[in-house]
């Protein structure tokens, strides 16, 4: 695991690139293997029947806490979501000068509106005030430890998947904030990062390994490493992807099924 803090000479995509020297070669046979684990496991917890509604399990499934966690709230909510839009942007190569108002921009022209973006429009002076630095201070810890995001690294952002099991029964669904790296290379070169505006806690590693399962089920090719970084506190959480990352990762899925199941 490694550890990157704001007085590190590293950015988060020195750590994410890493030696292309050191690489491994692209795994192409885990995925197979992992879906195994998975099918025959949803067939002893489900059986063979198909469900009139399936089973989802996200990212969100995998981490602890509850709804009394400040994280959970809804300006937490908005905050993220607009530190991804000023991801989004600088990935692209965009100086974001104004992180409040750039990213609420791009939001919008990504969603229109919602029940989300109503809350903005109806803060009033001082919560909208105290949002804007908010959401200042955790973008000035992005781009000061982001590094740059050069066009051959294939940057995509905020890369949607979606995996059926067990004929429909189960859906695993991801969201990856960022993701660099082709899956066409003889080496491992896909390196995954999800960006959040909480303190590493409980349950991002867990996170971190579902991101890496469902992105190797999703294109048959491991990636190299996934990571996590915290705006709130400059930390990098990285690691390198290999077999006894991805099984675990299995499992947990396994073990949040069956949690899921036995709840009414």
């Amino acid at each position: 695991m490694t550890s990157l803090l704001d007085a590190s000479p590293l950015s988060v995509m020195d750590v994410l690139r890493g030696e292309r020297r050191t690489r491994p070669v692209a795994n192409a046979i885990a995925a197979p293997g992992l879906r195994a684990v998975l099918e025959d496991g949803i067939f002893e917890l489900l059986g063979p029947a198909l469900r009139d509604t399936p089973v989802t399990v996200r990212a969100s499934s995998l981490r602890s806490g509850t709804a009394n966690d400040p994280s959970h709230s809804t300006l937490a909510l908005v905050r993220g979501i607009l530190i991804t839009q000023a991801l989004r942007l600088m990935s692209v190569g965009l100086d974001v000068d104004d992180a409040f108002h750039e990213a609420l921009l791009a939001w919008r022209a990504d969603v229109g509106s919602n029940d989300l973006t109503n809350v903005v429009d109806h803060l009033d002076a001082d919560e909208r005030a105290r949002l804007v630095t908010d959401v200042t201070a955790h973008c000035v810890t992005l781009k000061r430890s982001l590094g740059p995001l050069s066009t051959r690294w294939q940057p995509r952002t905020s890369l949607r998947a979606y995996q059926r099991l067990a004929g429909g029964n189960v859906v695993l669904r991801d969201v990856v904030d960022l993701m660099v790296g082709t899956t066409t290379s003889d080496v491992a070169s896909v390196a995954l990062l999800d960006v959040t505006t909480s303190p590493l806690g409980e349950g991002a590693e867990r996170v971190m390994r579902y991101h890496a399962l469902v992105q190797t089920l999703r294109s048959s090719i491991a990636p190299l490493r996934t990571s996590m970084f915290s705006t709130a506190t400059g930390e990098l959480w990285s690691v390198d992807v290999d077999d006894e990352l991805l099984t675990r990762s299995a499992l947990e899925v396994l073990d949040v099924l069956t949690r899921m199941v036995a709840t009414p």
